[in-house]
């Protein structure tokens, strides 16, 4: 064998299919990995953020008014109860 003669390697058939398989998943791993629905999937992150923070802020809205309500109603309980005291 003489210097300029290139150098063959062989491998076993099953390593061919080895490494066309682990270079088939790392290209769809990268490939997968750039793709431009990571910044639509934030989008629709952040705008599933707003709406709760906007559900959460109607909530609170909607148990101060209950809390108010309920304080009226005990207000006139209490009312009620004395005038029906003095009554007896």
């Amino acid at each position: 064998m003489t210097c300029s003669e290139p150098k063959t390697i062989l491998l076993p058939p099953m390593k061919h299919i080895a490494i066309a398989v682990f270079l088939t998943l790392l290209t769809v791993f990268f490939t997968a990995a750039q793709a431009p629905d990571s910044n639509n999937a934030s989008a629709q992150v952040l705008a599933l953020v707003k709406e709760v923070q906007a559900q959460q802020a109607a909530i609170l809205a909607n148990q101060t008014k209950i809390d108010t309500k309920l304080a009226e109603v005990a207000e006139a309980v209490r009312v009620a109860r004395i005038f029906s005291s003095r009554g007896r």
